[in-house]
C-alpha cells in the first residue's frame, strides 16, 4: 500500500475579519472604561475640548492612547495594503503584504518618536515636543479611527478603481497637513522663542523621513 504524505500548513483563512474584529473590541473596549473621554474623542472632528482637556504630556503612556495608537496602526496598514494591492494589481486577500506593511509603519513611527525623544532631550524643548507629539497623534489616531470602516468597505467589495484609493490618500494627506497648520497656531508663541531648534526638528523629523520614504517608493 502506497503511503503519500502531504504537509498541513494551518493558515489564516480570513485574517482580515480577525484584524478588524480585534479593532472593534478595542473601540469597544475603551467606549465602555472610558466613557466621557471617548465621547470627547469621537467629536474632535467638530471640537477641539479633547485636545484641551487632555494635554497633559502624561496621556501619552494612557492605556486610552495605546490602544487607540494600535488602532490607528491596524487601520492605516490596511488601507496602505488595499492601495498597494490595487496599484500593482495583486491580491489584496494577501496577508504577507500586510505583515511587511504593519512592521515597517510600526518601525518607522517608533524609530521617528525614539529620535524626537532625544533630540528634544538635547536641546531642552521637551513640553513642547510632547504636547507636539500627543496632538499630532490624537488627530491621527482620530482619522484611523474614520478610516476603519472605509477599509471594511474597500475590503469586502470588489472595488478595483485605483483612483478611489488615490482620492483618499490624497484626503488623509491634506488632512494632516490641516492638523499641522493648526499645531502650529496654537504653539506659536513657544515656537518663536525657540524658532531655531523648531526649524532643526522640523527639518529633520517632520520633512526628511517622508522625503526618503517616498524617494525610495518612487525608486522601487
Amino acid at each position: 500500500m502506497e503511503l503519500n504524505f502531504q504537509e498541513r500548513l494551518p493558515l489564516i483563512q480570513d485574517w482580515a475579519t480577525i484584524l478588524f474584529a480585534i479593532a472593534f473590541i478595542l473601540i469597544a473596549v475603551n467606549r465602555n472604561i472610558f466613557t466621557s473621554r471617548f465621547y470627547e474623542f469621537s467629536n474632535l472632528a467638530f471640537s477641539d475640548k479633547y485636545v484641551k482637556i487632555y494635554k497633559d504630556s502624561s496621556n501619552m503612556s494612557n492605556s486610552f492612547t495605546i490602544t487607540m495608537f494600535i488602532v490607528q496602526l491596524i487601520s492605516f496598514s490596511f488601507f496602505i495594503h488595499l492601495l498597494i494591492s490595487s496599484v500593482q494589481n495583486r491580491d489584496k486577500t494577501e496577508m504577507i503584504l500586510f505583515i511587511q506593511v504593519f512592521t515597517f509603519l510600526s518601525v518607522f513611527i517608533l524609530s521617528k518618536y525614539l529620535i524626537e525623544k532625544i533630540i528634544s532631550v538635547t536641546f531642552h524643548i521637551e513640553d513642547f515636543t510632547e504636547q507636539f507629539n500627543l496632538f499630532k497623534v490624537s488627530y491621527r489616531t482620530y482619522f484611523g479611527f474614520i478610516l476603519l470602516p472605509i477599509n471594511m468597505v474597500l475590503y469586502y467589495n470588489n472595488i478595483v478603481n485605483e483612483w478611489i484609493y488615490l482620492s483618499i490618500a490624497i484626503i488623509l494627506f491634506a488632512l494632516n497637513l490641516i492638523t499641522y497648520s493648526i499645531t502650529l497656531r496654537n504653539y506659536q508663541n513657544l515656537l518663536l522663542r525657540k524658532i531655531f531648534y523648531f526649524i532643526l526638528y522640523l527639518c529633520t523629523l517632520e520633512i526628511a523621513p517622508y522625503y526618503f520614504i517616498y524617494y525610495w517608493v518612487t525608486k522601487n
